[in-house]
């Protein structure tokens, strides 16, 4: 299981994504360019020290990114979408994609990625946040292969 995120914008949202890659133990791909530059203390504000805990990569472009991992299936989050991701059966080797935080992936990107979840929300509201978005379906993932970390909180 991983977490992409494509063109990240806001710093904040990815230090929060790199500190929950890092708690939970799944690695985390930044597709460029990135909205931000890596010494952001924005971004060193919300992933306090796990930025040196995660497992984190840089992809120059979504082509790259795709051949780093030929082989699994990248799914991606988006905002308005038919199937809810808690009907979606993941598998241990989903990549789940998340866009940029004012628009989503774009049309291009969503062509590469057959599998697309939503998560319900009430009538007349827009979308979630990248970082809670990214959290709430990471999380189902996880549950669903049972590769949450056995590890004690201590």
């Amino acid at each position: 299981m991983r977490l992409a995120f494509y063109h990240p914008e806001i710093p904040h949202n990815t230090g929060a994504l790199l500190r929950v890659a890092a708690c939970l133990g799944v690695p985390f791909d930044l597709i460029g360019p990135l909205g931000f530059v890596l010494s952001d203390r924005r971004l060193q504000r919300a992933s306090m020290d796990y930025q040196d805990k995660a497992q984190f990569l840089i992809h120059a472009s979504f082509e790259m990114f795709l051949r780093s991992y030929p082989n699994a299936r990248v799914v991606a989050l988006i905002a308005k979408g038919n199937v809810p991701f808690t009907s979606f059966s993941f598998v241990p080797s989903d990549i789940l994609l998340l866009g940029p935080e004012s628009t989503g992936l774009p049309m291009d990107i969503l062509q590469h990625t057959p599998h697309h979840v939503t998560i319900p929300m009430q009538r007349n509201t827009r979308s979630l946040n990248a970082a809670i978005a990214g959290s709430i379906v990471l999380a189902e993932a996880l549950r669903q292969c049972s590769m949450f970390p056995t590890g004690v909180v201590e």
